[in-house]
């Protein structure tokens, strides 16, 4: 039976026309979903007895189940069962404008980004839409707060996942439903570049993040098995032809990596490399684990990668970093709570 958390309003709207009822049912049921949070149909009470009967026949309501949860300050990371049995984390993050949420889209990755602990497990499924929208519900209620930001960058590649991924964008923004602003969400790719072009001629506003990580392929083909499918020029060339299709700003992703990619050089490169394009790059001190041996890059390094793109024109920021007492590798919470059979 389908979830009634995976089906978009259009799609909804589609359905009781199909059975021949009224399209402003759609509209009313999101509303019951996700304005009064209810959990069975039964508690709908302007809808018509056999409407309600179909919607039993055709649908039901599911859960994630939180398995665990750390927090520190401004910060809260879940591990989440799903109903086969699967694990998934999600961070809420508090900040001076809102709440925001990063979700997994996939059960593991095959990516095969050598310093991302969620790649140790290679990719099991995709995530239903369903799956990814009840992160979103589970996390706000468990903080009893709106959530007013999400982040598509947890476990797994989101444009491996496309349809998925975009009828869960579609529902999270959707006026009757969440009403998360297009342009507070944002989807992180570590570069599949058919669907970049795909995503530029999506009419929204949402938000697109590149995971670069390094300024040349031979860096990237290191650290960044999808390199070898789509290199970095092929990558840039994705990117211009999107900001150019969507006059949009984009974000380009860069982990600082102790020795790997952090040098002078490598800023220097990575200016040259998106000059002159409406971007900006986010250098993320990194996040060590057990399993990997990547170290984090210096403090004193990052600042100087700071600087040399400054210099060079280059709009770039330092992210913030949340939760320095949780486990904060995308994948680490779930690689220490694996189940033993």
């Amino acid at each position: 039976m389908k979830s009634i958390y995976s089906i978009t309003r259009k799609k909804l709207e589609d359905y009781f026309i199909s059975n021949n009822d009224k399209k402003f049912r759609a509209t009313q049921i999101f509303e019951w979903l996700y304005r009064k949070n209810i959990t069975s149909f039964d508690e709908i009470t302007n809808v018509n007895k056999d409407s309600i009967n179909k919607l039993k026949e055709d649908f039901d309501f599911n859960s994630l189940k939180i398995i665990t949860k750390q927090e520190d300050k401004d910060v809260k990371k879940y591990l989440f069962e799903l109903s086969d049995g699967n694990r998934i984390e999600s961070v809420v993050m508090y900040h001076d404008y809102g709440i925001s949420i990063c979700i997994s889209s996939q059960i593991g990755c095959n990516m095969g980004c050598a310093f991302c602990e969620s790649g140790r497990l290679k990719k099991i499924r995709n995530l239903t839409v369903d799956e990814m929208l009840l992160q979103v519900l589970e996390a706000q209620n468990d903080i009893n707060e709106r959530i007013s930001h999400v982040v598509i960058m947890g476990i797994g590649e989101p444009f491996d996942n496309y349809e998925n991924v975009i009828d869960f964008i579609n529902i999270i923004n959707d006026p009757y439903s969440l009403a998360i602003g297009a342009r507070h969400i944002t989807v992180s790719t570590s570069g599949i570049v058919p669907k970049i072009y795909e995503f530029a001629k999506d009419e929204s506003q949402v938000n697109l993040a590149i995971s670069l990580h390094a300024p040349n392929n031979e860096i990237r083909n290191k650290i960044m098995k999808v390199n070898k499918a789509y290199n970095i020029e092929d990558i840039i060339k994705a990117c211009k032809d999107y900001i150019r299709e969507t006059n949009r700003k984009l974000t380009f992703e860069y982990i600082m990596l102790d020795g790997v990619n952090d040098s002078e050089e490598c800023a220097k490169e990575l200016s040259n490399l998106i000059k002159g394009m409406n971007a900006y790059v986010n250098l993320i001190p990194y996040n060590e684990t057990n399993n990997i041996g990547f170290k984090r890059s210096k403090k004193e390094k990052i600042d100087k990668f700071y600087d040399i793109l400054k210099k060079n024109n280059i709009n770039v920021t330092i992210r913030m970093e949340f939760g320095s007492k949780v486990s904060a590798a995308c994948g680490q919470l779930r690689s220490e709570n694996r189940k033993v059979n």
